[in-house]
């Protein structure tokens, strides 16, 4: 209660609105396998289109597991994603390095570069063929910085840890340093008097300081700014791409805000502890602790600037794309920065939908078999998931119906066959090729529900990008396979390729379509999020009566939507939170508990027309 401890008037704001629940999001999905680059720990990316899964994972050619040149089911997946109107998409990598060995062992890194200090390496951020690259460094020297200040002289323009060149030359444009990489330009001086650091003195005022002692600007003509930039080149031997970036305007001393190895952090190759200053960083730069030279700092940047400038450009070497995973490694584990596989998309609570793209490709049936199993098993811990499931390539009625057989839930769905699409250019097939259909039909749960609803049925909906499927299914094969909960894909002719099936792998009869169940999924995680203001309330009628009508609303609107059977709400749902839901021990014990049911739409599977001829003199029955 407010507090009225002297006279006057008080004015408190009130609401006499029960409050709102907010529809949560159902069509963000989480993808989990192999990708040609990208991080392996941590945080899922977010990507929100196929060019943003490029500049974070790498094009789409093919990966070489084992030594194996294998599909990039990820890349392919995720671009038919996109391509059937996904918008939100997470993605987990894997990668395994042969023999269960650290990540590093598959990491490429450049020879060793010596400085004062000892050696610094470059070093592809992550793991990954994709990492074997080639870097160039050059640098350019800014105009003058020396500026005349009353009876002396100061720098114009220089910062913290700028590392600058003087001079009495005549020539005061910007100029290109040379390197060994055969770039035209005006060599580094090799006098260490001649490049100074940027400092303040005890007055607060900036000092230029050599590794011979402070610089009296009044002795010298010119003070030019060294400023450092890395091009980042494929490695020419066409297993990374056509990318190439350009990170500009680094120095080489530690105190700088754009020292070279802040820019491109410091760590882990496998992991960043630090949020980098640009994700989409390939490389980062291997530098020994300094924390033990501070004297001789100076020393440190001009022999890394040295040693940068000549040994350019540098190839990057021995990176792999590993093994292929198994189910143990689809899986994941670990926390927080170290969380990988399905477990890092567990951390993610706005995922709705999940696949495991490259899963159903597996050479073992049961790694097939058991990555099923972890989807699922992720699903129904999570509760508010749904996973979407494909059989092996070459499977037919009989093998998929094994498939089927191996698994009963209402939080999966299967889909038969595959799907024929255009080869891609990173392909090694010519003309076409066949992919796994998670990735499109994902793509089309989440386009079904921007557009309709999650109440919908992700059925009779077009498979944009296929050519074809890898199998022509008739009706007398799906009218077996149907009942099973095998959905499957067909052409029909003047309408395309088309969804033509939208059941779960459950035997339950109550849970058997796909959208029923992802409607549950939905109401549920809603009134989960929109009720947490309800905890250590007083438990008594007035909360009860704050409950009831928070959820009735929520319901009222999702039953107005067309998600919900009935004429009337009351049809449609109800909600139920008093003393007939809670006895004194459930009150005693903290608990309140509220009942709620609702009457959810299900699909018009089997339209059906019951025509007959009719007479004027007729009479119906």
């Amino acid at each position: 209660m407010p507090e009225y401890l002297s006279p006057g008037v008080y004015i408190e704001e009130t609401s006499y609105r029960a409050k709102s629940i907010e529809g949560v999001a159902t069509s963000t999905a989480g993808f989990v396998g192999h990708c040609r680059f990208g991080p392996v720990t941590g945080t899922p990316m977010l990507v929100t289109g196929y060019e943003d899964y490029q500049r974070y994972f790498g094009d789409d050619a093919d990966l070489l597991l084992g030594n194996v040149p294998t599909r990039n089911h990820m890349a392919n997946a995720v671009r038919m994603f996109f391509l059937n109107g996904g918008a939100r998409l997470y993605i987990s990598r894997i990668a395994v390095p042969p023999g269960g060995g650290d990540i590093t062992t598959i990491t490429s890194a450049s020879t060793p570069l010596n400085t004062s200090v000892g050696n610094v390496f470059i070093r592809a951020r992550y793991p990954g063929i994709a990492g074997n690259l080639q870097v160039q460094a050059q640098a350019v020297r800014s105009g003058n910085l020396r500026v005349k200040q009353g009876t002396g002289f100061t720098l114009s323009g220089a910062q913290l840890g700028d590392l600058v060149e003087v001079s009495n030359g005549t020539t005061v444009k910007n100029r290109l340093i040379a390197g060994a990489s055969g770039t035209a330009g005006d060599p580094l001086t090799g006098d260490p008097s001649q490049i100074g650091a940027v400092s303040f003195d005890s007055a607060g005022h900036l000092k230029l300081t050599a590794s011979t002692g402070d610089i009296d600007l009044s002795t010298v003509q010119f003070a030019q700014k060294l400023s450092l930039s890395l091009l980042v080149l494929p490695n020419g031997d066409g297993t990374t791409g056509t990318r190439s970036d350009q990170v500009q305007g680094l120095s080489t001393h530690p105190d700088s805000e754009m020292f070279i190895g802040t820019v491109l952090r410091t760590g882990n190759p496998a992991k960043v502890i630090e949020p980098p200053s640009d994700e989409t960083n390939r490389i980062w730069l291997d530098v020994p602790d300094l924390s033990g030279v501070p004297s001789d700092r100076i020393g440190f940047a001009t022999s890394l600037l040295r040693g940068l400038l000549t040994g350019s450009p540098f190839t990057l070497a021995g990176g792999q794309d590993g093994i292929a995973a198994g189910p143990a490694d689809f899986t994941g584990g670990g926390t927080g920065h170290d969380a990988t596989g399905l477990v890092a998309l567990g951390d993610v609570d706005d995922i709705a939908i999940v696949a495991a793209p490259g899963s159903a490709a597996l050479s073992d049936p049961d790694d097939r078999q058991g990555v099923r199993d972890a989807l699922i098993a992720h699903c129904e811990t999570l509760k508010y998931r749904f996973a979407v499931m494909a059989g092996e390539q070459s499977a037919d009625a009989t093998a998929i119906q094994q498939v089927r057989g191996m698994h009963d839930t209402s939080y999966g769905a299967l889909y038969y066959p595959w799907l024929v699409v255009p080869a891609t250019t990173g392909s090694r097939d010519t003309k076409t090729m066949q992919l796994s259909p998670e990735g499109a039909m994902i793509g089309i749960y989440a386009r079904t529900d921007i557009e309709r609803g999650v109440f919908k049925a992700p059925a009779n909906e077009t498979v944009t990008g296929a050519l074809r499927f890898s199998r022509n299914v008739n009706k007398g094969e799906q009218d077996v396979l149907n009942p099973d909960g095998i959905n499957c894909l067909r052409f029909f002719e003047g309408r395309g390729n088309l969804v033509w099936g939208a059941r779960t792998m459950s035997s339950d009869l109550d849970w058997i379509y796909i959208n029923v169940r992802r409607l549950m999924i939905y109401l549920e995680h809603s009134i989960d999020r929109g009720t947490q203001w309800a905890v250590f309330e007083p438990n008594n009628e007035q909360l009860w009566l704050k409950v009831r009508l928070t959820i009735e609303s929520f319901l009222y609107d999702t039953w107005r939507s067309g998600a919900l059977m009935g004429t009337k709400p009351e049809q449609a749902y109800f909600v139920r939170c008093d003393r007939t839901t809670m006895s004194q021990s459930d009150l005693d014990n903290g608990r309140l508990i509220c009942l709620i049911g609702v009457a959810p739409t299900k699909p018009a599977e089997f339209v059906i027309f019951r025509i007959g001829q009719w007479t004027a003199e007729a009479s119906l029955i």
